[in-house]
């Protein structure tokens, strides 16, 4: 999977490279993270839930920033385990160029995934993956501009849109452990 994309934040440079670089504002603006931890300089161990389609998984996974260029920019090198929903892995490209007072972030990921997220299709893992960037920016952008009451404010609402989901759908491990 490749993914390209430019971000416009609406913040200075240094702003922005503070911020990108700070785990608990990012914890906050991951969909479906629960946790990062510290793991050695300039990595974390993450540990998160996320959807591909019918099926949900709780990934664990380390991520390590390389070729580091501040404040302009670095690579994130990425791996999860979701058990026996699959994996993913890849790395992602981030560059930050000033653009009067704010800043565009151009990112380029290149990822595999495998497992049972693989076998839903292309289509539906892109899709997923593009969701998941948009939410992240925007919960980023209000995080960044002051307006974190709104970005928890999203997170609850995504955790109750899930909720009312799986009300609706049977899951994959329900249809897959049917007899």
């Amino acid at each position: 999977m490749e993914m390209n994309q430019t971000q416009r934040l609406p913040v200075p440079r240094d702003i922005a490279w503070a911020a990108l670089n700070d785990p608990e504002l990012l914890r906050q603006c991951i969909p479906g993270c629960e946790s990062i931890e510290p793991d050695g300089e300039n990595a974390w161990q993450l540990a998160m839930t996320a959807a591909v389609g019918p099926v949900k998984a709780r990934f664990k996974g380390r991520m390590a920033l390389q070729d580091i260029q501040a404040p302009e920019s670095y690579t994130i090198a990425f791996d999860g385990q979701g058990g026996a929903a699959g994996f993913g892995k890849g790395v992602a490209r981030v560059s930050l160029a000033p653009d009067g007072d704010a800043t565009l972030l151009t990112y380029a990921v290149q990822a595999q995934v495998g497992g049972k997220i693989a076998q839903i299709g292309s289509r539906l893992v892109d899709a997923a993956a593009r969701k998941m960037a948009d939410t992240f920016f925007a919960r980023f952008t209000e995080v960044v501009t002051g307006g974190a009451d709104d970005a928890d404010n999203a997170g609850q609402q995504e955790q109750q849109e899930q909720q009312q989901e799986g009300k609706q759908k049977r899951s994959w491990t329900a249809w897959i452990s049917k007899p």
